[in-house]
């Protein structure tokens, strides 16, 4: 790893999951302009900061484990850079470490998504196990957009240790708003493929349309809980 290199762990949830990903790029600048961090620029008649992050994520999906790569212009105080960049972000942005990087994003491999699953007030009959069985197939067919177009894939490889549950009421996600107790909830934990192919919220979600037993919910919320490399080792 290039030695100039620093990585931010950061979390994204509330509100700021619906900033999209390149205005979160102009908004992390600010950041850290806000912080007192110059950043080392590209050279030629259009210059950028030296900034990336991997995976980005979908408009809609929280995060509690996002990563940031980026080359301060000179000395950089890590120590105190979280706190400084967190009262510089927008609130539900937290950094929550500074750190010489190891490895490359291409190490990634494997993400784990936690989604809550609404339904109305008293759900579908048999969903939880419509669900486990839909997910524990050896073949779960969807259609992927990919840049040659729209294909027939099968995503069951792609899924690994997927769970279904009820959540406790106290553990029950918060919308902000009163309605949250309308809906039945069915909670999804799972890890998914994070790089070719990448597997996201929206494909696993039309993996329930169709004629699979009432199975799709009305609405889902998705948050990133953690990275992991080949060996399912935690990735920073």
């Amino acid at each position: 790893m290039d030695s100039s290199k620093l990585r931010l762990l950061f979390s994204k949830t509330g509100k700021a999951k619906y900033i999209s990903h390149l205005d979160l790029m102009a908004t992390m600048r600010r950041g850290f302009l806000r912080a007192g961090v110059e950043l080392r620029y590209s050279e030629g008649f259009n210059p950028h900061p030296y900034m990336s992050i991997a995976l980005p994520l979908p408009v809609g999906c929280g995060s509690a484990c996002e990563l940031m790569d980026f080359e301060p212009a000179g000395g950089c105080l890590t120590g105190s850079l979280p706190a400084l960049m967190s009262a510089a972000l927008p609130e539900g942005i937290e950094v929550l470490q500074v750190y010489l990087p190891e490895r490359k994003f291409s190490g990634i491999a494997w993400l784990e998504l936690c989604g809550d699953l609404f339904y109305g007030a008293d759900g579908p009959p048999g969903a939880l196990d419509g669900l486990t069985k839909r997910f524990m197939s050896e073949s779960i067919v969807i259609s992927k957009k990919t840049k040659r177009g729209a294909s027939d894939i099968n995503i069951a490889p792609l899924i690994r240790g997927v769970k279904f549950e009820k959540p406790a009421p106290r553990d029950r996600s918060a919308l902000g708003r009163a309605e949250t107790a309308e809906y039945d909830i069915i909670r999804i934990t799972v890890r998914v493929s994070a790089q070719n192919p990448t597997l996201t919220p929206a494909n696993l979600m039309s993996a329930l349309t169709g004629g699979h037993g009432g199975a799709a919910p009305d609405f889902a919320l998705f948050t990133r809980m953690e990275i992991f490399d080949a060996d399912m080792n935690v990735f920073r």
